[in-house]
């Protein structure tokens, strides 16, 4: 199994600061804005196979060496599980993370669906979807997550679910959380301070941060002073700050950066995500070989203080920005 990615963004080359995530290609229906003109119009089992064995195979050959799934995402583990078995050289460098917590509940259907995906944290769901994961991803399962903590989640304050996840931690899982919601520096906050026979039980936090939602910067800085694996999602605010998408005032000033420096709207998003101090992993999310191909070039993009203060008009009051995020339609 890979070791964890070390710490600091100048622990590892350009490239390898960026993730793949596969949110957008595990199931026929995602948020993400415009993924309708992205993925093939047959959205079968066998064809979102193949475009994630595609992208995972792009993204390797470009440097990329973390990849992100998780239980709620469709079959994304189990596309995720066989490309790394059928390409051992690959499986033996990469990280994989994924996430629990979340049941998948939308039956391979895109649309007409009143719930795609059921929260529950709880040790009885740990105890099944720890199984289901190892199942696809065998020994491959580095990094797992509590999916999408909030302040008012049982993983905070369940005792026998923290004994359970020190016990995979003790297997050598990183074991960590994911959050969502404008409340996500407090649960960033009150996961540190969680611990198990007198050791920090947390290790590795996935949060939102963007260019629109920049809050959880502080909490994620204070768990990376703590030395937890920091893992950025959302980078691109749901395609919200894809060149497709950014057409309005709000995003104006993103705009004009791009045109200034010749740079796509998703490269300089995901760049201001890199340029974080306390960033790790920066997740991209492409649906298309095209779109990861643009993301990584981010990479190249050294954005100066005066670029990032320029991006900072923006953000958005936290509250707006989950709103908006949450009337996002599945398509």
């Amino acid at each position: 199994m890979p070791a964890a990615p070390a710490t600091g963004p100048t622990a590892r080359p350009p490239l390898t600061r960026f993730g793949l995530g596969t949110a957008a290609v595990g199931r026929p229906g995602y948020i993400t804005l415009g993924r309708d003109l992205d993925l093939p119009a047959e959205r079968t089992v066998e064809a979102l196979r193949r475009r994630t064995h595609d992208l995972l195979d792009a993204a390797y050959a470009a440097g990329v060496r973390y990849f992100d799934t998780a239980r709620s995402y469709g079959r994304a583990e189990e596309f995720l599980g066989d490309w790394l078995a059928t390409r051992p050289e690959a499986a033996a460098e990469v990280t994989a993370g994924s996430k629990w917590g979340y049941t998948y509940t939308a039956d391979w259907r895109a649309s007409g669906v009143p719930v795609h995906e059921v929260k529950e944290h709880t040790v009885e769901v740990f105890d099944r979807q720890i199984k289901e994961t190892r199942a696809l991803l065998g020994t491959h399962l580095d990094v797992y997550l509590v999916h999408s903590v909030t302040p008012d989640s049982p993983a905070l304050t369940d005792p026998a679910l923290h004994e359970r996840l020190a016990g995979l931690a003790a297997e050598g899982v990183r074991v960590g959380l994911s959050t969502s919601g404008p409340a996500q520096a407090d649960s960033v906050r009150a996961a540190l301070e969680v611990s198990v026979a007198g050791r920090p039980l947390f290790a590795a936090v996935q949060s939102t941060w963007n260019l629109l939602e920049p809050s959880a910067g502080p909490a994620l800085a204070a768990a990376a002073e703590a030395g937890w694996l920091v893992v950025v999602k959302e980078g691109m605010a749901n395609g919200r700050l894809a060149d497709r998408n950014a057409t309005g005032p709000d995003t104006a000033a993103l705009r004009a950066l791009a045109a200034r420096t010749g740079a796509s709207c998703d490269a300089l998003a995901l760049a201001a995500v890199a340029a974080q101090p306390w960033a790790d992993l920066v997740l991209s999310g492409a649906a298309t070989a095209g779109q990861l191909a643009s993301n990584l070039a981010a990479a190249d993009l050294d954005l100066t203080p005066a670029d990032l203060t320029e991006l900072s008009v923006l953000t958005e009051p936290a509250e707006a920005y989950w709103h908006t995020r949450a009337s996002l339609p599945w398509a």
